[in-house]
């Protein structure tokens, strides 16, 4: 079995990070592993309070996991500080060949800033030179352009615009963009722009899609897979995953890493 690596924050909830990582990792049929960089209070409704890991701590889950454990494939998310990250590019620069997926989260769904403002530049310089492929939602390209994502054409510029940056490959997802009905992600591969289209779904527990979708992408990427093939998986996975959310808690639910499972029997669908 191939394996990936998540480097993340914890969700008390279960929802996103660390929790949907390894679900998302096997899910996709590897192996995961995870070192935690943040422990945060969450659940469906909100993100209450969050504490950054000790830095040698971190240093330490690295070395343990590198040191035995074969690495297919990199996901990280939330990196708080300029310190982590440096930290975790300094590491993952020790291993250029093994393939990189940087999700830049920066804020949770119910409005929490998950990394310090002098961090964004620290992400743009030290970790995006060594991504295989960036995967930041409109908002997140926003931000780091400091330019509206809004529409589809914004969001083919942007992954323009932050290719400049150094990663390989840039894909922007684009669930929310104004100008189209359908869920419209763009990826520019450093040499042209790929449009993935999935039907847009009307529902509230959309909760861990950003993890989710990085980590389904750096799963695929463990196997060998192209990155157009590895994208494509991964948005019909993420789209299924939407469909099939779970109605948990009072705010925003988690999506169901495990849907394609419903009806074969392997469990049963009214004990979840």
């Amino acid at each position: 079995m191939q394996t990936a690596l998540t480097i993340a924050g914890s969700d008390s909830g279960g929802g996103a990070g660390i929790q949907a990582d390894l679900k998302a990792f096997q899910a996709n049929g590897v192996f995961g592993m995870s070192v935690i960089t943040a422990i945060t209070a969450q659940n469906t409704v909100a993100v209450t309070h969050a504490a950054e890991v000790g830095l040698d701590l971190v240093q330490a889950q690295l070395d343990a996991v590198f040191s035995d454990l074969p690495v297919g494939a990199v996901k990280t998310g939330m990196l708080a500080s300029s310190a982590m990250i440096t930290l975790v590019a300094e590491t993952l620069a020790r291993h250029p060949h093994v393939p990189l997926v940087v999700d830049p989260v920066m804020v949770s769904k119910s409005g929490y800033s998950l990394i310090a403002d002098d961090a964004v530049a620290t992400l743009r310089e030290r970790l995006f030179p060594l991504a295989t492929v960036i995967t930041p939602n409109a908002h997140e390209a926003s931000r780091l352009l400091d330019s509206p994502v809004e529409t589809v054409a914004q969001a083919e510029a942007a992954a323009r615009a932050l290719a400049t940056f150094g990663p390989q490959a840039v894909l922007v997802k684009g669930g929310h963009l104004d100008d189209v009905e359908t869920a419209v992600d763009v990826l520019y591969d450093g040499a042209a722009v790929h449009v993935f289209e999935a039907p847009r779904i009307d529902t509230p527990h959309t909760h861990g899609t950003g993890c989710t979708t990085a980590a389904a992408l750096a799963a695929n990427l463990a196997k060998g897979l192209p990155l157009i093939e590895a994208v494509d998986r991964t948005k019909r996975y993420v789209h299924g995953a939407i469909v099939a959310g779970l109605p948990l808690g009072s705010g925003h639910g988690p999506t169901h890493h495990f849907w394609f499972l419903e009806g074969t029997g392997l469990f049963p669908a009214d004990d979840r």
